[in-house]
């Protein structure tokens, strides 16, 4: 069974804006995304789906300072969109957290939610 989540999405190039978008959490879903194979970065309340081959897209600046104002160090430059989720401690996803779409809105200065 597919469940639907919103997602913040921050795609790799700057012409395309950062969003909130409704999303089906399948494998591919999750692909089609991060346009490959999946990786995934995470924190305690929410983690980032990531195109896990790299190289072969554009680097993400948006992402990578999200991701390291939001407090995880990071040793790799991140590629290609990023999708970010919430997290349950069993492992159950949510909706991207409140505070990671504030951060990005004070970030990026625009809005996503309403």
């Amino acid at each position: 069974m597919n469940t639907s989540v919103n997602a913040l999405v921050v795609p790799a190039r700057l012409v395309h804006p950062v969003h909130i978008k409704t999303v089906e959490l399948d494998l591919a879903a999750l692909q089609r995304v991060a346009a490959g194979e999946v990786g995934r970065i995470a924190s305690t309340d929410w983690h980032a789906y990531l195109d896990s081959e790299g190289i072969r897209y554009a680097e993400n600046l948006r992402a990578e300072v999200l991701i390291r104002e939001a407090g995880i160090d990071l040793d790799e430059t991140i590629h290609g969109t990023a999708m970010f989720l919430g997290h349950t401690n069993p492992g159950e996803e949510t909706d991207a957290p409140r505070h990671l779409i504030r951060l990005a809105e004070q970030l990026f200065d625009l809005p996503l939610a309403a």
